[in-house]
Parts: C-alpha cells; sequence; structure tokens
C-alpha cells in the first residue's frame, strides 16, 4: 500500500482490500453515512461490479435513535445505494435507552441489528469501516483500562459474531485516504458531532492524537503495535491449545459430578494441578479463563479477578504439604473452581438462592 495517506483509493487497491470475501453468497455493509462508511460502500460496489461474479450487497443503516439527524441520514444513505445499484435497510433501535454506557450499549445493539440483517438476507459476512485511526485508538482505550495481550491485539481483520463473519477491510488504511476518496469521487457524507464529544472516552482519546503523534505515537505506529500484539495473541494461543490438549484426562475430559435435581450429570473440566502449576503463568490464566467462560452462566470472566483466583489457587498449593493436601472452592463468573487434591475442577456453579424479606 503506498505511504500517501492522503490520496484516493485506486480501483486495484480496492480490489486487493476486498479481495478475501469475493467468494462469499452475500455481504451486509454496515453504512451510518460518516465518511469511512460511505467509502465503504462506495468502493464495495465499484468492487463487485468489476467482479464476473461475487456476492450480493446489502447496505444496512443503524439508526440509535440517539440523535434526531439519524433518520435524515438514513434516507441519505439509501439514495445513495439506489445511484449504486444496492439494496439499503434501515434498522432501528428501539426501546428505552440506559442512562450510562450509551456508547458501549449503542455498539452491541448496532452489532445484534447487523447481525440480524445478515440472517435474514442470507448474508455470511459483515463488512464494517474501521480504519487504522480507528484501531489506534482502540489501542489505547485498552490500554488504559488494563487489558490484556488478547485485549491489546485491539480489532481483528475478521472474526465470527452471532453466527456471522464480521470484517474489517479497512483496518491499514487511514480515515483521511477515505475522505480524499470520497472528495474525488464527489460524494457526500455525513458529519456526526458526537464523535468530538468529549463527554464519550473515544473522543477524549482521539483529541490527544496529535500530542502523541509529534512523539512518535502516531495511528500508523499504533496499529502496527496492535497487529504485533494479535501476532503474539495468536502465538501464545497456539501454546495454551496444545497445554490444554494436554492437560486433559484422556478418558475423562468431562466427568459426571453429582446428578442435578432434573437428573443427569454436570460436566466439569479437569486438570491436573501439579502439572498445570509448572506452566506459564499467561497459559494458565488463558485456560482458566476458558474453562470458567465454557462452564460459567454469568458472563465473559474478567481478567483480573481470574488473576486472583490463580494467585489463591497458587498459594493453596504452595502453602499444602504431604500431610495436609490443598483443598479450595471458590465461585467466578458462574463457574464452580474446586481445587481437591491434585485435581483442578472447573464446572458450574449452583444457581443461587434468591432471597425471601
Amino acid at each position: 500500500m503506498p505511504d500517501d495517506d492522503n490520496s484516493p483509493i485506486s480501483a486495484q487497491l480496492a480490489n486487493s482490500l476486498f479481495a478475501d470475501w469475493k467468494r462469499a453468497s452475500a455481504i451486509v455493509l454496515s453504512v451510518s453515512g460518516g465518511p469511512d462508511s460511505v467509502a465503504l460502500m462506495w468502493l464495495a460496489a465499484r468492487w463487485r461490479r468489476a467482479l464476473a461474479r461475487g456476492p450480493r450487497l446489502l447496505a444496512v443503516t443503524v439508526d440509535h435513535g440517539l440523535r434526531t439527524e439519524a433518520a435524515r441520514e438514513a434516507r441519505e444513505v439509501k439514495r445513495l445505494a439506489r445511484t449504486l445499484d444496492l439494496p439499503h435497510r434501515t434498522m432501528r433501535w428501539t426501546g428505552a435507552k440506559p442512562k450510562s454506557g450509551i456508547p458501549a450499549a449503542a455498539r452491541a445493539e448496532r452489532y445484534r441489528l447487523l447481525a440480524k440483517a445478515a440472517h435474514e438476507s442470507g448474508a455470511t459476512h459483515i463488512l464494517t469501516a474501521h480504519t487504522r485511526d480507528d484501531q489506534a485508538e482502540t489501542l489505547l482505550m485498552r490500554l488504559l483500562r488494563g487489558s490484556g495481550i488478547a485485549g491489546l491485539a485491539a480489532m481483528a481483520r475478521e472474526s465470527e459474531r452471532d453466527g456471522v463473519h464480521l470484517a474489517r477491510p479497512f483496518l491499514n488504511v487511514s480515515k483521511s485516504r477515505l475522505i480524499a476518496t470520497l472528495k474525488k469521487a464527489k460524494i457526500a457524507f455525513a458529519d456526526d458531532p458526537t464523535n468530538r464529544d468529549v463527554n464519550f472516552t473515544r473522543p477524549r482519546i482521539r483529541a490527544v492524537m496529535p500530542l502523541l503523534a509529534a512523539e512518535g505515537g502516531d495511528a500508523r505506529n499504533l496499529a502496527r503495535l496492535a497487529s504485533r500484539f494479535s501476532r503474539a495473541n495468536a502465538a501464545i494461543e497456539i501454546l495454551a491449545d496444545g497445554a490444554e490438549r494436554y492437560l486433559a484426562l484422556r478418558d475423562r475430559q468431562t466427568v459426571s459430578r453429582a446428578a442435578s435435581p432434573a437428573g443427569g450429570g454436570v460436566d466439569a473440566s479437569i486438570l491436573d494441578a501439579r502439572v498445570f502449576a509448572a506452566m506459564p503463568e499467561e497459559i494458565r490464566l488463558r485456560l482458566l479463563l476458558r474453562a470458567i467462560d465454557r462452564f460459567g452462566h454469568e458472563g465473559p470472566a474478567e481478567l483480573g479477578k481470574v488473576e486472583a483466583l490463580l494467585s489463591v489457587l497458587d498459594r493453596a498449593m504452595s502453602e499444602a504439604d504431604h500431610k495436609r493436601r490443598p483443598r479450595l472452592k471458590q465461585t467466578l463468573a458462574g463457574a464452580l473452581v474446586s481445587l481437591i487434591d491434585d485435581r483442578i475442577s472447573i464446572a458450574p456453579a449452583p444457581a443461587r438462592r434468591r432471597r425471601v424479606d
């Protein structure tokens, strides 16, 4: 890719950006009306026309109902989609909105609605217009929140969500380049003022980016750092896969525990505690996270809490001696973690009893 971040994206470059998805049956394009997503729609439409046979494209705009201008912007996207010979659909976030955590709630609802549109249209992929600038901001946000290696890998080029492939073709493309592309094509786009609202975290991070860039922390370098974290994370995941297979008791990967009231047994993950204790800390953390997320019923476990649990397990193992075997029971994220003698068991925790006043 050329180094000029202000040059329009050529047809040849667009073909390479979208090449991974030319065999998809159908693709949903997430188009809000801002410059990034409008460029995504325009470039994808041009790419599709150049293919002898390519995926069906559906532009989808999610109206979160948070700004009065959103409905008009959705109509503008629909008009542009019509000129590009693309079908368009507006999905609306209805119902009460939370009083806090609006960006996270809106993001979750947006992906839910996009996945709904994909399932209903037979699309296998959702393409979003996240840029290199977005990747750099995401890395900084997660760094400040104390994320682990997996979090610092930031956004993946492709992942799976709600049974659909979520893809980001512009993660190595600057926002300025997408704007240059639209200006050359004389295509208008919306300006969302919430992108500059410092009441939210991302705009505050965005405001300090020029200062970081002056010290060498520009979007290009930060995105490169995220890519390196992603590479390291992928390698550690492979090592964790091997450790998980090694630890699994061949004939007892799942064991039947006490019968439940409905009959039958409860599955659990069983780990050899002494072999587990000899493994690197990062591998042990990931194995615990995997097992807790697999068997827990209260959502993903927080990394900090799993780190604290691992410390408790280590202390229980180290304080035990040949006369006193290690024993521990603790719940986390709806999973029951037990250490009995030389076995660590992770199973669904019993349902909590409701308080009766």
